[in-house]
């Protein structure tokens, strides 16, 4: 598709924004991948009708604002990226585009002071947790408040976890084949603690020394998937400084911040720091990655056989390409058989706080995805994101039929301790 775009005009980034205009071809192969057409059923709600409204906007033909009801109710789940034949980097035109259209956006006050609230509490852990105590409190007022804020009670759980701070060292045990840094991140390390002390135990079980920097803070992902380019970069700025340079890899254990820190090259384009933000996103490893690469010892088998549905979470299957590579350490537990979710490669609604900004498209697409899980006659749920984690364990509660819901390495760990999976009460 040729395209009058203003490269110049846009910056940096303007080059990466044009190139995935004129690559997607309108074929329509990203429609059945996306869960907005799927749901909505129309042209605009699907990837090439959004890159075609992006484009017009950029080129002048229509205001920005008309484009953004439909670019504010994509996922970014980057599904239609992984079934495009072309090779469209979706994701070079919507992030760029959310953040250019954020600066001069003029939003409604209960829409403002929903973001001021995701922004100012979900990237920082005390903050965070003082605002789930709050909101538990606040429940009984839930059918009172607008539908935005209602949303983000839905999603409490009724319990937070306990766990001891995590050591700025773990060792590895026996022979110490690698040394890593480990992003602790935000909502996670309040939400299911139990998933960072999972990743450090198992990577010591595999001879990995694993650094906790104790200077970390929030990667920027949350703020870079709503617009908040800026407030993204100023987190980012943080972690470079904290991040030690003598470590083999900076390991995630969710795969929306493994993602977004992929990203920072483009975050960065023609900021001062360009160069170090490329060096250190191109360091970021998933943990599943990371230890697939490495090759791991056989855990043990299970006590019981189990049967899991394997949920892929799409910042790891579409952004990051990674599918394999958890299936592979899974398979290596015996009495642990995985089955397949229908419609695998549809979000589950989650996508960062899109189920905090779009509720009701979000409860759809999650409910979908809960019924996908359920027809599997799975005994429960195994995935790589915490976000994933909540937003399907909210939508099983829903229809009256709960799973347990585990992150790869809980499994990983709870096999090679020979306990049987679930046994620390996780979620």
């Amino acid at each position: 598709m040729l395209h009058t775009i203003p490269v110049d005009a846009l910056g940096p980034q303007g080059e990466a924004m044009a190139k995935a205009v004129e690559t997607c071809v309108h074929c329509g192969f990203c429609l059945a991948s996306c869960p907005t057409y799927r749901v909505l059923g129309e042209e605009m709600d699907s990837p090439r009708g959004r890159i075609f409204l992006m484009k017009e906007a950029l080129e002048g033909r229509i205001e920005t604002s008309e484009a953004l009801p439909f670019i504010d109710r994509c996922l970014g789940c980057m599904a239609c990226v992984t079934a495009c034949p072309s090779g469209v980097e979706y994701g070079h035109l919507l992030t760029p585009f959310r953040a250019r259209a954020e600066e001069a956006r003029r939003r409604p006050p209960l829409n403002q002071a929903v973001r001021t609230l995701i922004q100012e509490t979900l990237p920082y852990p005390q903050r965070f947790r003082l605002a789930v105590q709050s909101g538990r409190l606040g429940r009984w007022m839930r059918p009172l408040l607008p539908a935005p804020i209602g949303a983000m009670l839905d999603l409490l759980p009724e319990r937070l976890p306990e766990a001891p701070p995590l050591p700025e060292v773990y060792p590895a045990q026996g022979k110490r084949r690698a040394r890593v840094a480990l992003l602790a991140g935000c909502v996670q390390r309040v939400l299911a603690p139990q998933i960072n002390w999972a990743t450090l135990r198992v990577l010591a079980r595999n001879g990995v020394e694993t650094i906790v920097p104790r200077g970390q803070g929030c990667c920027g992902s949350l703020s870079l998937h709503i617009g908040e380019a800026a407030h993204a970069r100023a987190l980012a700025r943080r972690n470079f400084q904290a991040f030690p340079a003598d470590v083999d890899a900076i390991i995630t254990n969710a795969a929306g911040c493994g993602s977004g820190m992929q990203e920072y090259g483009l975050l960065f384009a023609g900021e001062p720091d360009a160069d170090l933000a490329e060096t250190f996103g191109n360091r970021v490893r998933d943990v599943s990655v990371f230890l697939d690469e490495l090759g791991v010892e056989t855990p043990p088998p299970l006590p019981q056989p189990l049967t899991a549905a394997y949920h892929d979470a799409c910042h790891l299957a579409h952004a990051q390409r990674v599918t394999a590579p958890p299936r592979r350490l899974l398979s290596q537990i015996a009495n642990l058989r995985l089955v397949e979710i229908p419609e695998g490669e549809l979000c589950c609604g989650s996508a960062g706080t899109y189920n905090l900004e779009q509720p009701e498209l979000a409860r759809a697409i999650g409910e979908r995805k809960a019924r996908n899980i359920l027809s599997t006659a799975a005994e429960a749920v195994i995935t790589g994101n915490i976000g994933c984690i909540a937003q399907i364990k909210t939508h099983l509660e829903l229809l009256g039929k709960p799973l347990p819901l585990w992150h790869t390495v809980q499994a990983l760990d709870w096999a090679y301790r020979g306990q049987p999976l679930g046994s620390d009460g996780s979620v």
